[in-house]
């Protein structure tokens, strides 16, 4: 395993952070208790020490599952991440947003889920049209100061909203927001016009979501359906990975993955790895064998022709990922 500063904080994290949203029972293709829980303890083996979840992922399972399996372990030698923002109880609309009464009665839910006194970092799920941004960040600072949170993130959003987030934190003396998890891979790369430009500038760390693009990165593009996951998520029909010369650089990967004896997967993960202003992919998975297979991506070099080979196809897509 290799591992990173994340953006300014100095926090140290693995170059693969775990995504958690495959635990629990939201969706027919996610893992149960039993499965989420070895793939966890196979990570730690493997070096992994960044897991990141979401209040709403499985409404709530993932984070109890990644807490239960991690209470045998040091609790120091792991970065737990969860997020706010979407609806936890359609009966209550307090439930979800970035008001200060939504931030602070979710937080407490996600702490006692996750069976944690704090929480290393707290993210903005997306971005609230319907609360000022102050007020979510002075929630936030108050969290940070309260002992609950160690650093506060974002996700995805538009860069301009980002670029208001830390001005207000800079110009209000609040806790800055540390962190951008954005998406981002070889499918889909709009973020790269403006909001890696400003992590970048800002000294932001950056851990992209959907890093394999829903798996388009890891088969070929007329097997997509072959999984349960390709045949049951219906979000994976939203995205248009394989417009805009996506079907392209879904051959390329075929072919450099063939000529380098490895997985479409690992080449797909390496691209991603070899961009400078990417801290750690989240890499959600259900399988330990596709696990290893991510972490063994950290040894792969991609020559500068390669990198451009399979940058070559692309053409500007439609935003997505900000709803």
């Amino acid at each position: 395993m290799e591992y990173t500063t994340l953006g300014s904080t100095g926090m140290t994290v693995s170059r693969i952070g775990l995504g958690c949203m495959s635990f629990g029972s939201g969706q027919e293709w996610m893992l149960d208790r039993n499965a989420s829980t070895d793939l966890i303890e196979r990570a730690i083996d493997l070096g992994i020490n960044f897991f990141d979840t979401a209040n709403v992922y499985s409404t709530g399972e993932s984070e109890e599952i990644v807490g239960d399996a991690l209470a045998g372990y040091d609790r120091d030698a792991h970065v737990v991440a969860t997020k706010v923002y979407a609806e936890m109880n359609p009966d209550n609309p307090n439930a979800s947003g970035l008001s200060r009464k939504a931030i602070e009665q979710e937080l407490e839910a996600s702490l006692d889920r996750l069976g944690m006194e704090t929480v290393d970092l707290y993210q903005l799920h997306r971005w609230d049209y319907e609360t000022p941004i102050e007020q979510t960040l002075r929630a936030l600072d108050d969290a940070v100061r309260r002992g609950k949170a160690r650093y506060i993130g974002a996700s995805s959003m538009w860069a301009y909203q980002f670029a208001e987030a830390l001005k207000t934190c800079d110009s209000l003396g609040l806790e800055r927001v540390a962190t951008m998890q954005n998406h981002y891979n070889v499918f889909y790369r709009e973020e790269e016009r403006e909001m890696l430009p400003l992590c970048d500038r800002e000294g932001v760390g950056v851990t992209p979501w959907s890093p394999l693009a829903r798996g388009v990165g890891t088969r070929p593009h007329d097997e997509l359906d072959s999984t349960t996951r390709g045949r049951t998520d219906e979000s994976l029909s939203q995205i248009p990975y394989l417009q805009g010369g996506g079907e392209e650089i879904n051959e390329r990967i075929q072919e450099l993955a063939a000529e380098n004896g490895v997985t479409m997967a690992q080449i797909s993960l390496a691209w991603l790895l070899h961009k400078e202003w990417v801290d750690a992919p989240i890499i959600g998975t259900t399988s330990v064998e596709h696990l290893e297979q991510a972490v063994e991506a950290l040894e792969i070099s991609l020559s500068a022709s390669e990198l451009a080979y399979l940058e070559e196809p692309y053409e500007p897509l439609p935003v997505t990922g900000h709803e």
